[in-house]
């Protein structure tokens, strides 16, 4: 690792000399954060409207739910990360709305993206469960992309680890509240300069969910019922979630429980999603069974 470098991938022989997490045009300062989430949102629309075409779908009809999902998901995602970090806002109230400084929960947007759905679903007399199981290959792609913007933040990573993907930041870049003792613990001192060797876990879990989005690709010609590609979404980003959430040293506490609010909200979804997922196909393979008992029947009767 090079004495000054910002941040290495210390077993992986991959150093970044220099970290830029923003570009200036005119003057005005863009963040990386914001490109990356704007990439993965173009793209995430790109896979949904793919999918609406491969259905016999009219496209139109996710461009235009996409004009009110993008706003009130970004308002939610604000305003999930702002609730359950109060701490850090309620004496500054006006970065609350400084988006550029990063602290969007993914939570939140999923959230605000459900709401806004339920509504064009019944406004436009169209089916939820069907455009929910196209609109979530979009999301879960846009969160593959958009979970790079927490790399150039040097934000949403785990405890001290050695292990092959330990990546080394230089603390002066870090925000102090995201270190933990254990980091501390561990502090890394080299030319006289600090740093903090972590678990990326922003690179797991868009690992994690570029395997969630693979498999949902390959089973959507699968489906047994309209919603069962959303829940198994749910299912499946839940699962890493849940797991990666243990990990990460900046975790969103619900209130004063010490609960980790994504954990809980994570498993709560796993539960829920198998649940359904377990009736409605035990539902199926009773009426497929019944239906084989009724011809099986009528066979003999005509015979």
């Amino acid at each position: 690792m090079a004495n000054s470098a910002d941040i290495s991938f210390v077993n992986l022989g991959i150093t970044i000399d220099h970290l830029q997490n923003s570009i200036t045009i005119f003057g005005f300062r863009i963040a990386f954060y914001g490109i990356i989430i704007g990439i993965g949102i173009l793209a995430g629309l790109c896979i949904a409207i793919s999918d609406a075409k491969r259905r016999g779908e009219d496209p139109e009809i996710y461009m235009d739910f996409a004009l009110y999902a993008i706003i009130v998901s970004i308002i939610g995602a604000r305003a999930y990360y702002v609730i359950f970090d109060w701490d850090n806002y309620k004496d500054d109230l006006i970065q609350i709305l400084n988006l550029r400084g990063g602290g969007l929960a993914i939570y939140g947007g999923i959230i605000g993206a459900v709401i806004t759905l339920l509504i064009y679903t019944k406004a436009k007399k169209l089916s939820f469960f069907s455009l929910a199981d196209t609109g979530c290959l979009g999301l879960i792609t846009g969160q593959i992309i958009g979970r790079w913007g927490n790399f150039f933040n040097c934000e949403a990573f785990g405890g001290y680890t050695e292990s092959l993907f330990a990546m080394r930041i230089r603390r002066a870049l870090v925000n102090e509240s995201m270190i933990s003792r254990e980091l501390l613990d561990h502090l890394i001192v080299k030319d006289g300069i600090e740093y903090i060797q972590v678990h990326p876990t922003f690179m797991y879990e868009s690992a994690w969910n570029l395997c969630v989005l693979v498999f949902l690709l390959w089973y959507r010609k699968r489906k047994r019922f309209d919603g069962e590609i959303l829940f198994l979404y749910l299912l499946g980003y839940g699962l890493g979630r849940a797991w990666i959430e243990g990990l990460r040293t900046d975790q969103l506490i619900f209130f004063s429980t010490g609960i980790p609010v994504s954990q809980a909200l994570s498993i709560i979804l796993v539960g829920v999603s198998a649940l359904v997922l377990f009736c409605k196909n035990r539902q199926i393979r009773k009426k497929s069974k019944g239906e084989t008992d009724y011809d099986d029947v009528k066979r003999r009767v005509d015979t």
